[in-house]
């Protein structure tokens, strides 16, 4: 079968392309390149570079006729969106309408997108989250993504597109960019690896739930696999405060190095946290890596990219 993943040369993207192909499948990656990189990608992949925005992007959707589409390319930057909520919406919601109208016409058999459970509940009212939790970003990106659900919903009812809508918790692993995109384990384990400080934002007792990257994008392929049209919810139900994160990945890495503090920065949440049991029930799909291990993974992978650009598919 073939897949179609947007974002696919980019952190999350590329570990999806990775699952399809160890499954059979015929993968092409959409990306930009903005964050992604040529390098993340098995050479089996093939790489169309465009914007999803693009009427080029549209045109690879109907002439190539995927049975699936991964959407997973986006403006997730919460700061950033918090700044300039426009070009947020811009990526985020015409870009995604641009993919869905071509997919429509290219008869795309079904939908899974990348939304996200750490912006979409808002300040939550209990913890984890399910997702009957009344929805309330409190930041652009959250907003873009609740309304890529909505879209899905439409597209459903009026054209019969099938999607599983993924909320992901807050994801981390190998291959994250430290520089284009807003992970905070890429960003400390970087500076760890490199002998230098790190900072906090705020008072550091901020929470939120870490899910390990490949365990997402087993996520995906069982979302394809399943035949339950919704959202579910991909994360682990544990809270874990900054403070605490930036221990993990200090000992995992060998650092004595203490984190120093600034100022919070506007549009972050107090607490975040995901119940995924219902995708467990529907998808099948729980998480197999804990936090420690999983920054040990990440660690061991930034170790990697800095001996050599040979090893940095990780």
């Amino acid at each position: 079968m073939k897949v179609l993943v947007t974002g696919g040369a980019g952190f999350i993207g590329s570990h999806v392309c990775d699952e399809f192909l160890r499954n059979g499948h015929e993968v092409i990656a959409l990306d930009n390149l903005t964050s992604g990189k040529k390098e993340n990608l098995d050479p089996r992949v093939r790489l169309a570079v465009h914007d999803i925005r693009s009427p080029e992007a549209a045109e690879l959707i109907r002439t190539e006729k995927p049975q699936v589409l991964c959407h997973l390319a986006a403006q997730m930057d919460v700061r950033r969106s918090v700044e300039d909520p426009g070009f947020d919406a811009d990526v985020n919601i015409r870009g995604m309408l641009n993919l869905l109208e071509a997919s429509r016409q290219a008869g795309v058999k079904k939908v899974i997108f990348s939304s996200t459970g750490g912006a979409i509940y808002g300040e939550q009212d209990y913890f984890p989250a399910t997702e009957g939790h009344p929805t309330r970003p409190v930041s652009p990106y959250g907003v873009s993504k609740a309304a890529g659900e909505l879209y899905l919903g439409y597209y459903r009812a009026q054209y019969g597109l099938p999607y599983v809508a993924l909320r992901y918790a807050n994801v981390y692993g190998p291959r994250q960019n430290p520089h284009g995109e807003a992970g905070v384990v890429a960003i400390f384990s970087q500076r760890v690896i490199a002998g230098q400080g790190c900072t906090i934002y705020g008072e550091g007792k901020q929470t939120r739930d870490f899910v390990f990257g490949p365990d997402v994008a087993r996520a995906n392929y069982l979302a394809f696999q399943s035949d339950y049209v919704g959202a579910a919810n991909i994360g682990t139900g544990v809270e874990t405060d900054i403070n605490r994160l930036y221990e993990l990945i200090a000992e995992a890495g060998g650092s004595s190095l203490k984190a120093a503090h600034a100022p919070g920065k506007p549009g972050e949440q107090l607490r975040s946290c995901i119940d995924a049991s219902l995708a467990k029930k529907v998808l099948g799909w729980e998480p197999s890596v804990q936090l420690a291990e999983g920054l040990r993974h990440t660690i061991q992978f930034f170790r990697d990219q800095a001996v050599g650009p040979a090893r940095a598919r990780g």
